[in-house]
């Protein structure tokens, strides 16, 4: 006899007995909701990085509203430039968050290839990862040349375009060794050395040695030749420094050759990884501290400080653990700030779910000040995170598009609020998107399945307004991390349901 209920209930019993969700839905309504499709929610994130492509787009090409775009991009330095991703509602490549993106995509493959395979996503995952790692491969020139950027951000930002239609300069940024940005070099590294590790299996080997011989002049560029990218960048500047990237690259390749001189890298400077309680575009020390964590757990106890500093980050969120520094809303959101907040909350859930499997195979926990949280106390309280994006929230709203009966119809981005190119074959230039298409009340005519949007405010309260960028504009690193976390709802939800 299958024992759902009674588990679930248990789950629910703990969420709200710790306040997680205090003040918001109540647990009955919750267990009234149910659980969310999860596997086909898993489907149409990944979905949408389909419709996040720049280039030409291939004949299995499913979302059939985009067509291809930025053909030339690179040309004027006689570069190979084309391909990747727009990284959200804009039509500029970014090549600092598409590295992110291409990290968190290849970890969630990585961690969840079983929980994705059984979804019947795993080759769709693998070809999103494939579009952004390709790109940076051509973006990477040299050993000591990366572009960073496609497109000029701001003569971008001034119209309101299809990408198909894009005529705005496709200025080029780079790195080099006279004008360093390690942050930009190091998050490279770390994204194909992931990648690495998801084809490095397959019968043609060809594409995965390439991924780590990149990876690794990626890594040796960063280190050799440091700087920050905040000197180096128009836009996606580095705040935080970049010996966060060196240390999540570092982590990465040693997990990707097990050479030691990434392990000792790791070990040498463990002073520079503190106790953080975001992890972002900008800040990966969350993820370095999450990989170094899983080799200390596995025997390298001279990585011990990032355990420290990882069981710090799992405080810093988890309510009642007498250490919070990153809130919930009313409805149970966490809610780091007031601008694309989905892009944390969805972070920290892919860490905290990582986090939980890696404690459950060493039978750990977490201890904070107030409270101490089992391995499957820390995966329910990512899970709710999951759930609530999904509807299980005050506004029975889900916060990706297309999927359940209510969700954002007016998002902010370009290509989904214009007609499609295959609906409307004509030019739409700069000012008619301006004044035709982005201040309209009317729903976006292409439904960018799969979107998830910077979410609602403090309150749970969301306008669904195409003009209010900081909470209807999706990201595909709100996306990359939002895979992991859902494939381990999944999993576990899946654990839930089965009998004795």
């Amino acid at each position: 006899m299958a024992v759902k209920v009674w588990v679930v209930t248990m789950v629910l019993l703990f969420r709200f007995s710790a306040g997680i969700g205090a003040g918001g839905v109540q647990a009955a309504d919750v267990l009234c909701l149910g659980s969310p499709d999860y596997g086909d929610a898993l489907a149409k994130a990944i979905l949408f990085f389909e419709g996040q492509r720049s280039g030409r787009l291939p004949a299995n090409q499913r979302v059939r509203w985009r067509g291809n775009s930025a053909l030339t991009d690179g040309r004027q330095e006689n570069v190979n430039l084309t391909g990747g991703y727009y990284d959200a509602g804009d039509n500029v490549k970014f090549g600092f968050p598409m590295a992110f993106t291409v990290t968190l995509l290849s970890w969630s493959a990585v961690e969840y290839r079983g929980d994705v395979a059984a979804a019947g996503q795993l080759g769709n995952l693998r070809s999103a990862i494939q579009w952004g790692a390709d790109f940076l491969l051509r973006a990477h020139t040299s050993p000591t040349t990366l572009y960073t950027q496609v497109g000029d951000g701001n003569a971008d930002h001034q119209c309101w375009e299809r990408p198909e239609d894009m005529d705005t300069p496709r200025t080029l940024y780079k790195i080099t060794a006279d004008s360093p940005g390690s942050e930009a070099a190091g998050e490279a590294a770390a994204a194909l050395a992931a990648a690495y590790l998801v084809f490095k299996n397959d019968n043609d080997k060809t594409f995965a040695s390439r991924l780590l011989t990149a990876s690794r002049s990626l890594f040796e560029f960063g280190n050799n030749y440091r700087g920050s990218f905040q000197s180096s960048c128009p836009f996606y500047c580095s705040y935080s420094g970049f010996k966060d990237e060196l240390l999540w690259a570092s982590a990465w390749l040693y997990r990707a050759t097990k050479d030691a001189k990434y392990l000792d890298f790791l070990s040498d400077n463990q002073d520079s990884s503190n106790p953080v309680n975001e992890f972002s575009w900008d800040n990966k020390l969350a993820g370095a501290q999450m990989l170094a964590t899983q080799e200390y757990l596995g025997g390298k106890t001279e990585l011990a400080r990032y355990k420290a500093n990882l069981d710090s980050f799992v405080c810093a969120l988890l309510p009642n653990s007498g250490n919070v520094q990153i809130h919930t809303t009313p409805g149970g959101l966490l809610f780091t700030r007031d601008s694309v907040n989905m892009q944390y909350t969805t972070t920290a859930a892919l860490v905290l779910s990582i986090y939980s499997k890696a404690l459950k195979s060493s039978a750990d926990g977490v201890r904070c000040s107030a409270a101490s949280f089992s391995s499957d106390q820390i995966a329910s309280f990512a899970a709710s995170q999951v759930d609530y994006i999904l509807g299980k929230n005050p506004k029975g709203m889900s916060y990706m598009v297309g999927f359940g009966d209510v969700f954002p119809r007016r998002i902010h981005h370009r290509g989904s609020s214009i007609p499609s190119i295959k609906v409307l074959g004509r030019t739409v230039p700069c000012n008619e998107g301006f004044t035709s298409w982005l201040p309209t009340s009317d729903p976006n005519p292409n439904v960018h399945v799969g979107a998830i949007v910077g979410g609602p405010d403090g309150n749970d309260q969301f306008s669904d307004s195409r003009e209010d960028s900081s909470h209807s504009e999706p990201a595909t690193y709100i996306n990359a991390a939002f895979v992991g976390a859902c494939a381990a709802a999944m999993g576990q939800n899946k654990q839930l349901e089965e009998p004795y």
